[in-house]
């Protein structure tokens, strides 16, 4: 692999549809059950509205949309008991990303929240635990926003340039 600084990295790895990905842990600021957003008017379609994490407002990206997967369908319903607690279409996670560079300061001045919603979180790995390799030509991903493919359980999957992904998200 050509970029040294996933060799170590321990990576979170997720799904989104029916494609596995992963994460840098380090941009990972926590995982919350998927959060009923506030639609922003006049935002692109892959932005899902605003949601209120203690206090901070994020904007929260749609991982289907954003990785040009498949809408998925609607989500089974829940049991009766906890019919009430939760609302049938409201399944997976939401990521909660930081984006940006660490200041010395270490206020996270540099840094900006993001949600990235996923369908369901499957494994944190550590960096001696999988095999990453240089990205090759993934049919239906845009090879821009792959940094390597690893391989967990013997199933392939792409380590996301969050960065790249959800950078220009932000400034639109």
């Amino acid at each position: 692999m050509t970029d040294g600084s996933l060799v170590s990295a321990r990576l979170l790895v997720f799904r989104v549809g029916t494609l596995a990905c992963a994460a840098e842990v380090d941009q990972v600021r926590e995982i919350l059950p998927r959060l009923p957003t506030t639609r922003i008017p006049g935002a692109p379609p892959v932005v899902a509205g605003l949601v209120n994490v203690r206090g901070t407002l994020v904007t929260v990206v749609e991982g289907w949309r954003a990785l040009g997967q498949p809408q998925p369908g609607p989500a089974a319903p829940p049991p009766l008991e906890t019919s009430q607690t939760q609302a049938p279409d409201v399944a997976g996670s939401t990521l909660i990303l930081e984006l940006g560079q660490r200041e010395e300061s270490g206020d996270g001045g540099g840094r900006r929240l993001i949600g990235f919603t996923v369908d369901e979180v499957l494994d944190m790995l550590a960096g001696g635990e999988t095999t990453l390799e240089d990205r090759k030509g993934l049919p239906g991903v845009d090879p821009t926003l792959v940094r390597a493919v690893g391989r967990r359980n013997g199933e392939l999957f792409i380590v996301l340039d969050v960065a790249a992904l959800l950078g220009p998200i932000l400034t639109t």
